[in-house]
C-alpha cells in the first residue's frame, strides 16, 4: 500500500510540476465559472418571472432548476478535459526513458497502475473541488437539498475515474502525448454519442444504451444510485486497468 501510495503522490506533483495541472484547473474554473453564470442568470430570470405571477419562492427548485443542469455541464468539461489528464501517464514515461527504470524497480505492475490511476484521480478531485465553491454559494444563499447534490458528484467521480482508466490504457500504448490524448477523446466522445446510432431494434438501442457513457450518469443527477449504472461504472474502470496491465506487461516482455 505505501508503494501506491507513493507513486500516486509521485503522479501528482508530477503534474503541478509541469504545465499541464495548472492549464486544465485553469480552464476548468474559467468554463466552469462561465457556466454557473449563464445558468444562474436564467434561473434568476425564471424566479422574477414566478413572482410576477404571484407563485412564492417554493415553486423554483434550486436543485432541478440551477445544480442539476449545471453539473451535467461539467460532464463536458470532463469529456474534453480528462484526455488531457492522462496523456502523459504512460507515455512521458516511454518518452523519457524513465519507464525501464520504473519496470525494472521493485514494485509491481498492479502499484504502479494503481498509483497512477489515484495520482490521476486527486487531481481530478482537485478539480471537483474548484465547483464545490460554487456550490456553497448557493448553499449560503438559498435552500437545495444536498442529498441529490452528494449523489451527482459520486456519479461524477465515477465518470470521471472512466475516463481516467480508458486513458491510462491508451498512454500505455503509445510514446506520443497528443496521440494518446486525441484518442482518448476520440474514444471517449464514441463512447458518449454512441446511442446517436439508431438501428431500429429495441435489441440493439437496449445494448448501445447500457454501453453509453453518460446514459449511466442520468439517475445520478436525479439524486437516485441505482446498482446497475454503479456496476457499470466500476467494471469500465476495472476492464480498463486491466487492459492496462496487459500493455504494461507486454512491453516488460519487450524490453
Amino acid at each position: 500500500m505505501s508503494n501506491i501510495i507513493a507513486i500516486a503522490r509521485k503522479e501528482l506533483k508530477a503534474y503541478f510540476a509541469s504545465p499541464i495541472a495548472y492549464i486544465v484547473i485553469g480552464f476548468w474554473a474559467l468554463l466552469y465559472g462561465w457556466f454557473f453564470v449563464f445558468i444562474l442568470n436564467i434561473f434568476v430570470r425564471q424566479s422574477m418571472q414566478m413572482g410576477q405571477f404571484g407563485m412564492g419562492p417554493q415553486s423554483v427548485n434550486v436543485n432541478q432548476q440551477m445544480i442539476r443542469p449545471l453539473l451535467q455541464n461539467v460532464t463536458i468539461l470532463v469529456l474534453f478535459l480528462m484526455p488531457m489528464v492522462t496523456m502523459r501517464t504512460y507515455a512521458e514515461e516511454k518518452r523519457s526513458g524513465t519507464i525501464e527504470l520504473l519496470l525494472t524497480s521493485p514494485v509491481t505492475d498492479f502499484q504502479i497502475i494503481i498509483g497512477k490511476f489515484l495520482g490521476a484521480m486527486a487531481l481530478y478531485g482537485v478539480m471537483l473541488a474548484v465547483t464545490l465553491i460554487h456550490i456553497a454559494i448557493l448553499f449560503k444563499y438559498g435552500q437545495p437539498e444536498w442529498k441529490p447534490i452528494a449523489t451527482m458528484y459520486l456519479g461524477l467521480l465515477l465518470l470521471g475515474g472512466s475516463f481516467i482508466s480508458l486513458g491510462l490504457f491508451i498512454s500505455s500504448l503509445t510514446k506520443n502525448q497528443i496521440v494518446a490524448g486525441a484518442v482518448t477523446f476520440a474514444l471517449s466522445l464514441m463512447l458518449w454519442i454512441i446511442t446517436w446510432l439508431n438501428f431500429g431494434n429495441s435489441a440493439s438501442d437496449k445494448v448501445l444504451g447500457y454501453l453509453s457513457i453518460i446514459d449511466h450518469l442520468d439517475d445520478f443527477s436525479k439524486g437516485v444510485i441505482d446498482t446497475t449504472h454503479v456496476i457499470y461504472y466500476l467494471s469500465f474502470i476495472t476492464f480498463g486497468l486491466f487492459l492496462t496491465a496487459k500493455s504494461v506487461d507486454s512491453e516488460r516482455w519487450r524490453g
